[in-house]
């Protein structure tokens, strides 16, 4: 291979399996010369590649873990396996990676060729997840890659919009952030046909695009973007605040509670302290944590715990309520 470029790729695509390739391999892979070879792993290293040699008859070349991780190279089938992992990730609005895996796929879907970007929406399309109670409401990944790169491109952008009674409307927004907020994405940005600040359920847009004109710099009414959503969320939405004793250790039920606070009462039992607007949601989290609970308030909750003990009794018995 005399294209230096296309010879130092071709020798990355190879250094990134998980082996050690002895120089004369490679030499004869690519068919230069070992010290040909030799002065390409030199390229890589001052590329930022961390390749490590081994001496003797059995020693060669490998790619090993570095201070900081390099550009990768992918091939057609590992490119589309990543695109759709990270797909079904930023759908899913997965607690923690949400926002990582959507600057991943903004990045990754500007550079996929056309060939494996069809091949990719296909696959997902055909494609229907299995999800758990209180699954987020689909969010199509093309419109948070969309409005991913108008908001790192600093654009407005323009959408159908369905509001909650179902009106339809068009909008022309300066977006400022995208937020994962428990099952859903929400949009924050300036509407200027209101002349205001708004958050959009992403699952609610259609036909998003990018409209070329500049988005207008403008400070946020408030702390952080997440920070606007939750103002908005709770002054919009009638909420419950939710009190209970856990018997159980903290660190067992910590990871099972979502955004409640949790503190020690002693070694076996904590308090949970928790705002939600939905009894059902909080219900579902306290019947499926795997131990005792006493519930404090609301009287609503306690309640609702009633009703469904008594739903969970019938079928269990396979009777039904006189009348029903």
């Amino acid at each position: 291979m005399t294209d230096t470029p296309g010879r130092l790729l071709r020798l990355l695509s190879l250094l990134q399996t998980p082996r050690e390739w002895p120089g004369s391999e490679l030499a004869e892979r690519l068919a230069v010369s070992p010290r040909t070879i030799r002065r390409d792993v030199d390229r890589l290293r001052d590329l930022g590649y961390p390749v490590a040699a081994t001496l003797g008859v059995t020693g060669g070349y490998r790619l090993v873990a570095g201070a900081a991780l390099p550009p990768l190279l992918l091939d057609d089938e590992e490119a589309v396996a990543v695109a759709v992992g990270l797909r079904t990730a930023a759908r899913q609005a997965v607690t923690g990676i949400e926002e990582a895996a959507l600057r991943a796929l903004t990045k990754l879907d500007q550079v996929l060729p056309s060939r494996l970007r069809y091949r990719v929406r296909n696959l997902t399309a055909a494609t229907v997840p299995m999800a758990p109670f209180g699954a987020p409401d689909p969010v199509d990944p093309d419109v948070l890659t969309t409005l991913a790169a108008a908001i790192s491109g600093r654009q407005r952008v323009r959408f159908g919009y369905r509001s909650h009674d179902g009106t339809e409307s068009r909008r022309h927004v300066d977006p400022y952030r995208l937020v994962a907020a428990g099952h859903r994405w929400y949009l924050v940005g300036y509407d200027n046909d209101r002349d205001d600040w708004r958050i959009y359920r992403v699952d609610r847009l259609a036909d998003a695009s990018a409209t070329g004109v500049r988005a207008v710099p403008r400070d946020l009414p408030a702390a952080d973007a997440a920070a606007y959503v939750h103002e908005k969320l709770y002054a919009l939405a009638p909420t419950y605040r939710a009190v209970a004793t856990l018997h159980a250790p903290v660190a067992e039920v910590r990871g099972r509670v979502g955004d409640g606070e949790l503190t020690p009462v002693d070694e076996r039992t904590c308090r949970l302290v928790s705002h939600v607007d939905t009894l059902d949601w909080l219900a579902f989290r306290l019947t499926t944590l795997g131990c005792e609970v006493e519930v404090h308030e609301p009287p609503e909750l306690r309640n609702h715990l009633r009703d469904l003990a008594g739903r969970a009794l019938r079928a269990s018995t396979g009777q039904s309520r006189p009348g029903l």
